[in-house]
């Protein structure tokens, strides 16, 4: 894996925490089984784009946030 991707993942589970929304609360708000969003944050699966936009979507946030590895 990437580090860029390892990353982006990493700026996911960031995000939701930020929010204070647990893994079951967000894939509710995805639209997405809770495992697969489990399984993107800790690493074992690389989320599709449509995925990317749907998680940003649910954190109220611009999918730039989540693509931001430069901090």
């Amino acid at each position: 894996m990437e580090p860029e991707t390892s990353k982006i993942l990493e700026n996911i589970r960031k995000k939701r925490l930020e929010k204070k929304k647990s893994v079951l609360a967000l894939s509710l708000d995805a639209g997405i089984a809770h495992s697969h969003l489990f399984y993107i944050e800790t690493k074992r699966v690389i989320p599709s784009i449509d995925v990317l936009v749907k998680i940003a979507k649910a954190l109220d946030i611009q999918l730039s946030e989540l693509i931001d590895f430069k901090k």
